[in-house]
């Protein structure tokens, strides 16, 4: 059985918050842009709901997908900002979309939640114990932002962005399979934290950016050696949105051609582990994705977590592509 990607979908909240919003605290908008790429984030309301960004994520990849909520045997939501302790989006999300028959479990990995969950996704359905995965990236991190802190309040955004992964057997005959590498150091908790007291993250960005570059960087060589493949192999790469200058420093290391590298952070900032599935789609949507395709991606996080991987694509025209945004 081969795992593949055969729908997407992201949903991003209504309001857009250019960098002029951080003057305040000391930030114009040439100092953000030259130090992280970004030029604007989207900020889910103090009353909003998290599972609306899902669902609406879901919903638009399940529709691509050609499959039907009934089909999905299991539902994965990564996330670390969910609306209640518990339960968790996952379960609320597969209830309203209609995949009663579900599993359905949030999954909390920090910014490489999305990567862990797709290789969770992935294992699924090689095994045979389910046909079609729903995997979900949600966060609202402005809700464990410290928004006077301008080192962290600069990188943070709200968002959400799915993938549908289905058997197509015959249909990808002959491509690679895909493969996923994993990987966390707890010593290195200090580096990127919430804790139960302040719930805010607290970040030493410097160290952050060299561990960033150097774990992604070893866990994408490593998958691809395992199946004896090049950087020139995979026809998009897309890395955690944390900061341009991260995901450029990984392509380089990797020898990704700039065409190949995709970069949205300028549009939605660092949102966790929603931003590999925003960018996905985006990229879909740009007419940057063919109707086949190897994907290649890698996600660094708090723990610190990482993951890396290659997996397989099969999606529609993106002139069919319809809504992003929900309030």
């Amino acid at each position: 059985m081969t795992a593949t990607i055969v729908g997407i979908g992201s949903a991003l909240p209504e309001r857009a918050v250019p960098n002029s919003h951080f003057a305040a605290i000391g930030s114009s908008d040439a100092w953000i842009v030259k130090r992280t790429g970004i030029r604007q984030r989207h900020f889910l309301p103090e009353d909003g709901h998290l599972a609306d960004l899902a669902l609406a994520a879901a919903r638009t990849a399940l529709a691509r997908s050609g499959r039907t909520a009934q089909e999905v045997g299991h539902v994965v939501v990564a996330t670390t900002t969910p609306d209640r302790t518990t339960p968790g989006l996952a379960v609320e999300v597969a209830a309203r979309l209609g995949a009663d028959r579900a599993a359905a479990f949030d999954l909390h990995a920090a910014c490489a939640g999305f990567v862990y969950a797709l290789d969770h996704a992935v294992a699924l359905i090689e095994s045979g114990r389910a046909g079609t995965v729903l995997v979900c990236g949600a966060e609202a991190l402005t809700r464990i932002t410290d928004h006077e802190d301008r080192s962290t309040a600069v990188l943070l955004g709200d968002g959400a962005g799915a993938v549908v992964l289905a058997d197509v057997g015959a249909a990808t005959e002959g491509a690679p399979e895909p493969a996923f590498r994993l990987g966390s150091d707890g010593n290195l908790i200090p580096l990127l934290y919430a804790d139960r007291y302040d719930r805010k993250l607290r970040m030493d960005g410097p160290e952050i950016f060299v561990q960033a570059v150097e774990r992604m960087s070893e866990a994408t060589r490593d998958v691809l050696a395992r199946r004896e493949l090049t950087a020139a192999d995979v026809d998009l790469f897309v890395a955690h949105q944390a900061n341009a200058r991260i995901v450029r420093a990984v392509g380089k290391e990797l020898g990704v051609p700039p065409e190949r590298l995709y970069l949205n952070v300028e549009r939605v900032a660092n949102t966790s582990s929603a931003s590999i599935p925003l960018a996905l789609h985006q990229a879909w949507r740009e007419g940057r994705l063919g109707p086949t395709g190897l994907l290649g991606v890698a996600a660094f996080g708090a723990g610190v977590t990482w993951g890396a991987g290659v997996i397989g694509w099969r999606l529609e025209d993106p002139g069919a592509a319809t809504g992003e945004r929900t309030g």
